[in-house]
C-alpha cells in the first residue's frame, strides 16, 4: 500500500485555527475522498512536538492500493480542483506544504 503525505509546515494564523479546521472539514475533505483510488483519507491535525522540531500545523494522509492510483488521482480534475480550493486555506496559514510519499508496512501490535 502507498501514502502520499501533504505536509503543511507552518502555522495557522492565531486566533483562526477553528476556522482552519473546519474549513479543512467542510471544504476540502468532501474533495479529497472523491479522489480516484483513495482506500483511506486521514487528516492529523499538530497538537504537540519535540522541543526544536519544525511546526506541523497539519498532515493529510491519504492510502492508495499502489503508485498506478496516485497517478490517477494526481491527474485526476479533482486534484486540480482541491488545489484551487487549497489556495483560500493558504489565506489561513504561514509556512509551506510538500508532499511525499511512503510505501507502507504494517505490522500488528505485539501481544501484552
Amino acid at each position: 500500500m502507498i501514502i502520499r503525505y501533504a505536509l503543511f509546515e507552518g502555522e495557522i494564523h492565531p486566533g483562526r485555527e477553528e476556522e482552519f479546521r473546519a474549513f479543512v472539514r467542510e471544504r476540502l475533505v468532501p474533495l479529497w475522498t472523491k479522489f480516484p483510488g483513495a482506500e483511506e483519507v486521514r487528516v492529523l491535525d499538530g497538537m504537540e512536538r519535540d522541543e526544536g522540531a519544525p511546526v506541523y500545523a497539519m498532515a493529510l494522509a491519504i492510502r492508495y492500493p499502489d503508485m498506478d492510483a496516485v497517478s490517477a488521482a494526481l491527474s485526476s480534475d479533482v486534484r486540480f480542483e482541491s488545489r484551487e480550493v487549497t489556495g483560500e486555506l493558504l489565506q489561513l496559514f504561514t509556512g509551506k506544504v510538500h508532499h511525499h510519499v511512503f510505501r507502507a508496512n504494517e505490522y500488528p501490535p505485539a501481544a501484552a
